[in-house]
């Protein structure tokens, strides 16, 4: 016992090397690896069963690589036939909403919703509350204050029509007043001068500066020298 203690001790010298005691142990791999027996089976039961589990594995294998396989093929057929994941997606949305649509969970759940739907319709509340809500708007409607308050609104809407149009007229006739008062007459008056002096004073200018003609000879100067 004192030699195995000294081996396994971190600060001994022969630190990872087992002693020779420890050599003399037998290991068996195999035993090690493989779990114990379940109660019940024998030795032959649990090498089949082990079988089994190798061959299941390997069809598992081979049909994830088939499927695979087959998944690139219609991914290619997609791509030529110009079909995009969207076009899949909605697809599998539309599959999928028809699916449920036929399920019988779905049948029977729209079955129980227009059974509820009947038998509230048909129930003695619903068709007191109802005939209670028409019972109330015809009074509603019927009432004074209800009359009253729509005839306001009315009168208020057209008077407010009436009110914009003479605005408008107002507008109109005044704008037609004011062109034909004396002071906007003078006003245009002279803005028609001022055009006018303002169109002979650029047409004399024009005139001054333009070249004498070729019958004309220009002044010589007789100062002598």
């Amino acid at each position: 016992m004192e030699s195995a203690s000294q081996d396994i001790n971190l600060n001994s010298p022969n630190k990872g090397l087992l002693s020779d005691a420890m050599m003399d142990v037998p290991v068996d791999s195999a035993a090690a690896a493989r779990t114990a027996a379940p109660e019940g089976l024998t030795a032959a039961e649990e090498e089949e069963l082990r079988a089994e589990i190798a061959k299941v594995e390997e069809e598992i294998g081979t049909l994830r690589q088939v499927l695979a396989a087959k998944e690139r093929h219609c991914g290619e057929l997609k791509r030529k036939l110009g079909l995009t994941p969207l076009d899949g997606l909605k697809q599998n949305l539309s599959k999928s909403w028809h699916d449920v649509q036929v399920s019988n969970a779905y049948v029977r759940t729209s079955e129980k919703l227009g059974e509820w739907n009947d038998k509230v319709t048909q129930s003695d509340f619903y068709l007191s509350a109802s005939s209670t809500l028409e019972d109330w708007n015809e009074k509603l409607t019927q009432s004074e204050a209800y009359k009253k308050t729509q005839e306001t609104l009315s009168q208020a809407g057209q008077k407010t029509s009436a009110a914009l149009s003479n605005v408008g007229s107002v507008i109109s006739r005044k704008l037609g007043d004011m062109r034909n008062s004396a002071t906007f007459k003078s006003f245009e008056d002279r803005v028609g001068t001022i055009k006018s002096r303002v169109v002979g004073s650029r047409e004399n200018s024009t005139d001054g500066l333009q070249s004498p003609s070729a019958g004309e000879k220009p002044p010589q100067d007789n100062a002598p020298f």
